[in-house]
C-alpha cells in the first residue's frame, strides 16, 4: 500500500503541476455550460431544445469533462514510458496493477473534482436562470457516473501504453469528438435515430450520459440497464490497461 501511496503522490504532483489540468480538466467544462446555458437562452421559446436545458446539459458536459481526463491520463502514461521512467520503475519489486492503481487513485479524484465544480456552476446557473435542481439527485449522479470515468482513465493508459506522447493525444481528440456525438452531449440522438443511434446504443457513452441524466431528474427509466453497460466498459478499458501495462514490463 505504501508503494502505492508513494507512486499516486507522484503523479498527482504531475498533474498538478501542468497549468493545462486546471484550464481544461476544470475550467473548460464549466465554460461550456455557461456558454450553451447563453446560446440557449437566446433561442425562442418554442425552438429551444431540451437537450441544453441545464438539467439535461450539466450531466452531458460532466462526461465531456472526462474525456479531457483521459487525455491527460494518456499524455502522463506516454510521457513516463517514453522518457524511461517507467522503465526504471519496471526492476522495482510493484506489479502492474499496483502501477495502475497509483495512476487511477489521484486522477479519480481529479475527476471528481471536476464533476463537483460542474454540477456546482449548474446549481449556481439554476439559481440564476430560475431552474432548480435536487442536490441529492446531483449527488447520486456522480455516483453512477464513477464506471464512466473509470472506463476514461483506463483509456488513457491503454493509449497512453500503445501510443508515444505525440500520438496519443491525436487518438484521444477522436475519442473525444466521438463520444460527445454518440453520447448525445451536444444533440439529441435519440431524435437523430437511425444508424447512428443504434451504434450510440452498444456503446458506454450515450448510456452514461442518460444514466447520469436520469439521477438528475430523479427518473430511473433503464438505470440498472445502462449502469451494467457502462460498469461492463469500465472493468474491460481497466482489464486492457493492465494487459498492455505487463506486456511493456516484460519488454524491459
Amino acid at each position: 500500500m505504501s508503494k502505492i501511496k508513494v507512486f499516486a503522490v507522484r503523479n498527482a504532483k504531475e498533474i498538478l503541476r501542468d497549468p493545462l489540468s486546471y484550464i481544461f480538466a476544470l475550467g473548460f467544462p464549466v465554460v461550456m455550460l455557461v456558454i450553451m446555458t447563453v446560446v440557449n437562452g437566446s433561442i425562442p421559446e418554442e425552438a429551444r431544445m431540451e437537450i441544453f436545458k441545464l438539467r439535461n446539459l450539466a450531466p452531458g458536459i460532466a462526461l465531456f469533462g472526462f474525456t479531457f481526463v483521459m487525455l491527460f491520463t494518456a499524455i502522463l502514461m506516454a510521457k513516463d514510458r517514453c522518457g524511461r521512467f517507467l522503465g526504471r520503475l519496471y526492476a522495482a519489486p510493484v506489479t502492474a496493477a499496483q502501477f495502475i492503481t497509483g495512476y487511477i487513485a489521484p486522477i479519480m479524484v481529479l475527476g471528481v473534482f471536476q464533476c463537483i465544480i460542474t454540477y456546482a456552476a449548474a446549481l449556481i446557473i439554476g439559481i440564476i436562470t430560475g431552474e432548480s435542481f435536487s442536490p441529492g439527485g446531483m449527488l447520486f449522479s456522480i455516483v453512477l457516473l464513477l464506471p464512466c470515468l473509470l472506463m476514461f482513465i483506463s483509456l488513457g493508459l491503454l493509449f497512453g501504453g500503445i501510443f508515444h506522447d505525440k500520438a496519443a493525444p491525436g487518438i484521444c481528440s477522436i475519442l473525444i469528438t466521438v463520444a460527445t456525438i454518440l453520447g448525445g452531449v451536444w444533440m439529441d440522438i435519440k431524435t437523430v435515430g437511425g444508424v447512428l443511434f443504434s451504434i450510440s446504443k452498444v456503446l458506454p457513452f450515450f448510456p452514461a450520459v442518460e444514466l447520469a441524466r436520469g439521477a438528475v431528474n430523479e427518473t430511473g427509466d433503464g438505470a440498472m440497464a445502462y449502469f451494467l453497460v457502462t460498469l461492463a466498459y469500465g472493468m474491460a478499458a481497466l482489464a486492457g490497461a493492465v494487459l498492455i501495462f505487463r506486456k511493456n514490463m516484460r519488454k524491459i
